[in-house]
């Protein structure tokens, strides 16, 4: 651990900012902390090529006392559109070393600790992927949960542009990121609250409104069901749903923090690009 942050300031998280689009990096230019000490939380989806993701992580780190991000699907993903043309591990740790360049925190660096007000706790980026354990009703297996997603022609790009290499298969390097990651947590002390910032919900519960249940295959792992007890989180920061809301789930906080499309957050009666305030919680924590 290390990076306690100390004094006021606000712990502030976004996700999914899909910066392609003209829209969205406008609100990325357009973000700016209140305070000179808040930290910002990234949770993945910046975007699909190394060079934007690069210029909004550096935007943002220019401006916030601290950028801490995890990283999205998206950012994995081997685009033809990206001039950089690495693959699973390798990209993954491409991206790693642009943002400690950047003075960016990645799940590969020692937590930092947020002792500003509401604090403190350990803030753990985390990248764990999914392994298609969070199959459709009545689906037994990947292959039949694949099959019926093709048959309601929801199925997502991952299956085409997020390559595992050198693993054999994505569930594969899920399990060993859980497995590395759960070291890490356990290794926390006992008496410190977590703040997990993961693209995909640490818990199903938050994909049973999904418009297309199918889509809950590419969304997390059953292996982390009960992560939000054993690693005393406070709140759980994730994205990917596009459907920005709080939760509870058995006491905590799950805060879904995306941007989403322009076609999504154009419906919404909320200003898009709002940074959602982990902490201090507005009003009591429960």
């Amino acid at each position: 651990m290390t990076s306690r942050a100390g004094g006021g300031g606000q712990l502030l998280a976004i996700s999914d900012l899909h910066i392609g689009y003209p829209e969205n990096r406008a609100l990325v230019e357009g973000m700016r902390p209140a305070t000179e000490d808040d930290w910002l939380l990234v949770a993945g989806d910046v975007a699909e090529t190394v060079a934007d993701v690069r210029w909004a992580l550096k935007t943002l780190a220019g401006r916030f006392h601290r950028v801490v991000w995890a990283p999205g699907n998206h950012e994995l993903w081997t685009h033809p559109r990206d001039s950089v043309t690495l693959r699973g591990v390798a990209r993954y740790e491409h991206l790693v070393e642009m943002c400690r360049e950047l003075g960016v925190v990645t799940p590969e660096d020692p937590y930092p600790v947020w002792d500003g007000p509401g604090g403190p706790v350990a803030v753990a980026p985390l990248f764990l992927l999914y392994d298609y354990s969070f199959l459709p009703a009545g689906c037994a297996t990947k292959e039949e949960g694949l099959e019926y997603a093709r048959g309601t022609g929801i199925v997502c790009s991952d299956e085409y542009l997020l390559h595992p290499d050198p693993y054999p298969t994505r569930e594969a390097w899920c399990r060993a990121r859980v497995a590395e990651t759960e070291r890490r947590l356990a290794d926390l002390p006992d008496d410190l609250p977590t703040v997990p910032v993961n693209h995909y919900p640490l818990d199903r519960h938050p994909t049973d409104v999904l418009w297309h249940p199918e889509f809950a295959m590419w969304c997390g792992t059953r292996l982390t069901a009960d992560w939000h007890r054993r690693f005393r989180v406070h709140t759980m920061v994730y994205g990917h749903l596009h459907i920005p809301r709080t939760t509870w789930h058995e006491g905590v906080r799950f805060e879904e923090v995306s941007v989403g499309y322009p076609r999504e957050w154009r419906k919404r009666s909320e200003p898009p690009g709002r940074l959602r305030r982990i902490l201090p919680r507005e009003g009591a924590d429960r």
